[in-house]
C-alpha cells in the first residue's frame, strides 16, 4: 500500500478525533455533545475495523462489532433521557 494514503488517512482520522473531542466538550447544548460522542465511537469502530484488517486478526472485528452494538444502545437511552427531561418542562 502507498505510504503516502496510509499517512493521509491517519491524518484524517487523528483531525476527526480532535474535531468530535471539541465538539464534545465545546458543544453549546446536550444533543450536540451526544451526537459527537457518537461520532467519536464510529471513528473509533472504525479503528478497530482497521486494526483487524492490519494485524491480520479477527477478534477485533468481534470487539468492533460488540463495541458498536452497545454504543447504539447507549446512545439511543441518552436520546431517550434527553427527550423525557424535555418534555417534562
Amino acid at each position: 500500500m502507498n505510504v503516502f494514503i496510509v499517512y493521509l488517512a491517519f491524518f484524517l482520522v487523528i483531525s476527526a478525533l480532535f474535531l468530535g473531542l471539541w465538539r464534545m466538550f465545546k458543544g453549546p447544548t446536550v444533543p450536540d455533545r451526544v451526537v459527537a460522542a457518537d461520532t467519536l465511537v464510529v471513528i473509533s469502530t472504525a479503528c478497530l475495523v482497521w486494526l483487524a484488517s492490519e494485524f491480520d486478526n479477527p477478534i477485533f472485528l468481534d470487539i468492533a462489532l460488540v463495541y458498536g452494538a452497545l454504543a447504539f444502545v447507549g446512545v439511543v437511552a441518552i436520546a431517550r433521557a434527553i427527550e423525557g427531561s424535555s418534555s417534562s418542562k
